[in-house]
């Protein structure tokens, strides 16, 4: 008897080792299976997909390394970016047209644009600043309501958004040409400041740096 007892102890504890040790397993494979099952963003496959940019807004390509649109509003994120993007494609075309279109006088004849930042005036960066400040103030209860679509303050003169086919597409070519924009303007300046000189001069002369 005491050896039929002790064999059933042993067999108790195998069996409870097992079971436990199967369930260890279990978790295991099922926390493996979760982690590689779980989707991937497209821009950046090596890491988890942002919870919010499931590719239906317009020129989302999963490309948010930081998780920023986790923790932000993304409307308010969306009409950031398109607010830049069109302010970036106006100062890259900016860029490049004032050194070929100058105004009379002596201080818009500057080709360089950096060169030309140091030419205004002080009365002229009062009104620059008071300008814009204008514009933020006039549009900062539309910015901030999200009673719209982010960007959209119904300027389509040329009715090009007529169906929402091409209302997306146009959607998609500005935020691409808007990022695009952003990138160019910022390498326009670095290339001037490092060389002395305007694109136009570096694309002439075909010397980048």
């Amino acid at each position: 008897m005491l050896a039929f007892g002790s064999f059933c102890r042993v067999f108790v504890r195998r069996s409870s080792f097992t079971q436990s040790t199967s369930l260890q397993h279990a978790v295991i494979k099922k926390n493996f299976f979760s982690i590689h099952m779980a989707a991937k963003s497209r821009a950046l496959p090596f890491l988890e997909a942002p919870r919010k940019l499931d590719g239906k807004i317009p020129g989302d390509a999963g490309f948010d390394p930081l998780y920023i649109s986790d923790n932000m509003n993304l409307d308010y994120l969306r009409a950031s970016e398109i607010k830049h993007c069109r302010v970036a494609m106006l100062a890259a075309l900016g860029y490049v047209a004032q050194e070929f279109v100058h105004l009379p006088g002596d201080v818009f004849s500057e080709r360089h644009a950096l060169a030309a930042i140091h030419k205004v005036p002080i009365e002229g960066w009062i009104q620059i600043i008071l300008f814009i400040s204008l514009v933020e103030i006039a549009t900062f209860r539309t910015t901030f309501s999200f009673d719209r679509e982010p960007g959209d303050f119904g300027f389509d003169p040329l009715g090009l958004g007529k169906t929402p086919q091409l209302r997306r597409r146009y959607q998609e070519s500005e935020i691409r040409n808007g990022r695009l924009a952003m990138i160019a303007i910022i390498a326009f300046m670095v290339q001037e400041l490092f060389t002395g000189k305007s694109v136009v001069e570096q694309l002439q002369s075909l010397k980048l740096l």
